[in-house]
C-alpha cells in the first residue's frame, strides 16, 4: 500500500479529493434531477454511474508519478462512462479535470513530445465527454471554453516549472518528473 501512495503530496489528495467530492455530487445531481431543461434528454439515472464515475476522477491523485498514465486513464474511463452510461452531464467536472490536469502535463511530463502526448490525450478526453454530456448544445461551443482553459493552465504549469528549475540550479527535482 506504501508503494502504492510513494511520492503523493498532501495537495495532491486535496485535488483528487475536491474532483472526487464535485465528480459525486455531479453524479448525484445526474441521478436525482429531471432533464426538462437540458439540450439532450438524460439517458439513464442509475445510481451505477457514481461509483464508475469516480473512477474517471480518482486518477489525478498520481499526477506525479505518471502523468502520461493518468492522462490516459482518465479518458478510458471517462470514454467508457459514456458509452455505458450516454447523455449525462459530466462537463461540469471533466472541464475543470482536464485543466488540472493541463498544468499537471506541463509540470511533470518533462519532456516535450511527453508534454505533447499528454496535451494530445486532455483533448481526446474533452471531446469524448462532450460527445455525449446532456448540458452541451453543441461540442464546437464547449471547446470555446475547454481549449482555452487547458491553454491558460498548461501556461502557468510551464512557469511554475521554469521557475522551480531555475531555483533548484538548472535541474528539476527528480520526484517531479517521470522519465522520458
Amino acid at each position: 500500500m506504501n508503494e502504492l501512495l510513494k511520492g503523493i503530496r498532501p495537495l495532491d489528495y486535496v485535488l483528487a479529493g475536491l474532483m472526487t467530492a464535485a465528480g459525486a455530487l455531479l453524479m448525484v445531481e445526474n441521478i436525482t434531477a429531471t432533464d426538462a431543461n437540458l439540450p439532450h434528454a438524460m439517458s439513464t439515472t442509475t445510481w451505477v454511474m457514481l461509483p464508475v464515475f469516480l473512477l474517471v476522477t480518482l486518477p489525478i491523485l498520481w499526477r506525479r508519478r505518471n502523468i502520461l498514465a493518468v492522462v490516459g486513464v482518465t479518458a478510458v474511463t471517462t470514454l467508457a462512462h459514456v458509452l455505458a452510461f450516454g447523455w449525462v452531464t459530466r462537463c461540469g467536472v471533466v472541464i475543470p479535470l482536464g485543466f488540472a490536469l493541463a498544468y499537471a502535463v506541463a509540470r511533470y511530463a518533462g519532456s516535450w513530445l511527453n508534454q505533447l502526448i499528454g496535451l494530445g490525450g486532455i483533448v481526446v478526453l474533452e471531446l469524448v465527454m462532450l460527445w455525449r454530456d446532456a448540458s452541451i448544445d453543441t461540442v464546437a461551443g464547449a471547446l470555446a471554453i475547454a481549449l482555452p482553459g487547458i491553454a491558460l493552465f498548461y501556461g502557468i504549469g510551464v512557469l511554475v516549472q521554469n521557475r522551480v528549475t531555475k531555483r533548484s540550479g538548472g535541474i528539476a527535482p527528480v520526484h517531479e518528473h517521470t522519465a522520458a
